[in-house]
């Protein structure tokens, strides 16, 4: 017999008893969506660790080459993909001032990453982005960092395409100084403005398969 005390819910009130009540209609296809939901995401990581796992290869690699003073940068791995950014060494431009013809320095850099980026375009793009200080230029070449910037990045993907690249799998972008590092303040700091970045943006599969094929019609 349930205890009934004054001013309160009886014990055996299916709003303070439900065990032995039967659930209202709307609870089970609510567990089941929860049951499903969990399911998809569980399966989103999983597929996620997948496709980084390549990537996570690449990040090492490139962190190794630097470490031994190969190149000097910085390597970066978030949701969006993998960035490497280039910074030049000591005296040793990527570009000369004003111009954007790829010097032997910036060139040497770029064969030894190429087989990683080269692995990584199989199921990813590879964006490349300029980056300049922020002294201004103006040539009958290039009005502004903007252009420089710009040509700087299409140099290097020129580049990478003369060596067999995919060019469906890559693109260039200029951000002249508007993205700097650190403050323009030190010729050193100027220096790590000046960088080239590959940014190898993440893709599943099956966009990578429906972008192939709306190229192919």
């Amino acid at each position: 017999m349930a205890v009934k005390v004054k001013n309160m819910i009886p014990e055996d009130d299916p709003r303070v008893a439900p065990i032995g009540h039967p659930a209202p209609p709307w609870m089970v296809n609510y567990a089941d969506l929860m049951t499903e939901l969990v399911c998809f995401f569980v399966i989103l990581y999983a597929l996620s660790a997948a496709l980084n796992k390549n990537v996570q290869n690449a990040a090492q690699q490139i962190k190794e080459m630097m470490e031994k003073g190969e190149m000097s940068g910085h390597v970066e791995v978030n949701k969006e993909g993998l960035k490497i950014t280039l910074e030049e060494q000591g005296e040793l431009p990527f570009f000369e001032s004003g111009r954007a013809d790829l010097t032997s320095e910036m060139a040497e850099k770029i064969d030894k990453i190429y087989p990683i980026l080269k692995n990584l375009s199989e199921k990813n793009e590879v964006i490349v982005e300029g980056h300049t200080d922020n002294i201004p230029i103006a040539t009958r070449q290039f009005a502004s960092n903007w252009e420089l910037s710009t040509a700087r990045a299409t140099s290097v993907v020129r580049h990478i395409l003369d060596m067999g690249f995919d060019p469906k799998k890559i693109s260039a972008i200029g951000y002249g100084e508007y993205r700097p590092v650190v403050e323009n303040d030190t010729p050193e700091h100027r220096r790590k403005n000046r960088r080239v970045v590959f940014f190898v943006k993440m893709t599943s599969d099956s966009q990578s398969k429906k972008k192939e094929g709306k190229d192919e019609k």
